[in-house]
């Protein structure tokens, strides 16, 4: 899906493309891709690596293209292993074209036109709107962190009650996403680092980059945290598991001893051999009572020491 953008004194959507206007592409077709290639010669390659959920954020210049890649947050709608993840935005300008294209839909793009809209000045040119885009991935990063925060509480609340497969696998999942995080997050202030060096700032784009250095660092040192958090959680919940497990095998290995002691002295009785107690009335009386003597002394004992 397309959408032009005129971009001066405001955020207003155009029914077709005009010269130093924005181009969106949401989930683009084979028709926009190829409609993208032929009418503004874009790089084919290109939008195949924007398409490629793993490729890393970067940029390079070819046949005065500008192609940038920026890591954006996503949260996935169906039920997946990792619920949080980073996907690829491109950013692409030459002279009078800037085209932005995404594969997925996210959040973070519907926001990022609402504010813009409501700020009612659009972007000064280029430089200005891709690090607002910069701007905006960061802050989007502290949001989703937030949620995965209050994830992993609620896990963390439902295994206090009861230790659960469940429950640990989501915090396992949430682990994932936050290394998905970290890995972008790095990868972002990275390429914000070399652009800045690469494209024409003035004063306003500079005060910009450090809002932006401001945020990005944020979201690192959070991101982070939250990691070496959920990390400790789950080591935590797995010595509980083994120390529940030791306990159990300690209490089944006590409880066998036990019940072994009647077994041993009936089989001793039930020998054929002479003992004195053939012929007795009172020889199966005899054998229970001792059984239970030495039974009750062995409980004791492991009871003492705490064994059972």
């Amino acid at each position: 899906m397309k959408t032009f953008w005129n971009t001066q004194g405001g955020l207003t959507q155009l029914q077709e493309w005009q010269p130093n206007c924005w181009i969106q592409v949401t989930c683009p077709t084979d028709e926009d891709q190829h409609e993208l290639e032929e009418k503004f010669n874009i790089p084919d390659y290109f939008m195949s690596d924007i398409s490629d959920t793993d490729e890393r954020a970067r940029y390079e210049y070819d046949d005065g293209w500008m192609l940038i890649i920026l890591r954006i947050p996503y949260v996935k709608e169906i039920r997946s292993r990792t619920p949080y993840t980073t996907v690829p935005l491109g950013i692409i300008h030459k002279r009078d074209v800037t085209i932005t294209v995404c594969y997925y839909e996210t959040n973070m793009m519907i926001d990022f036109l609402s504010f813009q809209q409501k700020r009612g000045v659009g972007f000064t040119d280029h430089v200005d709107m891709i690090f607002r885009l910069f701007l905006s991935s960061a802050v989007w990063y502290l949001k989703r962190l937030k949620q995965i925060s209050m994830l992993v509480d609620k896990a963390k609340r439902n295994l206090d009650r009861e230790v659960n497969n469940e429950s640990l696998i989501g915090l396992s999942r949430l682990q994932d996403s936050l290394t998905y995080f970290q890995t972008s997050i790095r990868g972002n202030e990275n390429l914000l680092q070399k652009l800045k060096f690469k494209l024409q700032i003035d004063e306003l784009d500079a005060d910009l980059i450090e809002d932006v250095n401001i945020e990005m660092s944020q979201a690192r040192e959070t991101t982070s945290i939250y990691s070496d958090i959920l990390e400790s959680t789950m080591d935590t919940y797995q010595s509980i598991i083994n120390n529940n497990m030791n306990t159990v095998m300690r209490t089944l290995t006590s409880v066998t001893i036990i019940m072994m002691i009647p077994t041993l002295i009936t089989s001793m009785f039930g020998m054929n051999l002479v003992n004195g107690m053939e012929n007795s009335t009172w020889g199966f009386v005899f054998a229970i009572v001792i059984s239970l003597m030495i039974s009750g002394m062995a409980w004791w004992f492991f009871r003492h020491k705490r064994l059972v």
